[in-house]
């Protein structure tokens, strides 16, 4: 008797790998936000325009140190990987 697991797909994973990246980017861009938001609010004697740009900076640092520096090298883990 045939059970029905020849002619069935069955995925590895119940969950999509890209999802996690998703999730990830999400994560680490409110992250980004959030202490850039704090920094900011601490420079209030600074005009509109300059608070922008650091607002800016501050946010890419920190994705920059999170995606090449910390998950890069530290957890050597690459962004983008032939899963197969």
């Amino acid at each position: 008797m045939d059970d029905g697991r020849k002619i069935a797909y069955v995925p590895k994973e119940g969950w999509p790998s890209f999802t996690w990246y998703a999730i990830e980017f999400a994560i680490v861009l409110a992250v980004c936000m959030l202490v850039a938001r704090e920094v900011v609010a601490t420079l209030s004697e600074l005009s509109p325009d300059l608070q922008n740009y650091i607002w800016w900076g501050i946010t890419g640092l920190i994705f920059l140190a999170w995606y090449i520096g910390i998950r890069g090298f530290i957890l050597k883990k690459k962004i983008l990987k032939n899963r197969h």
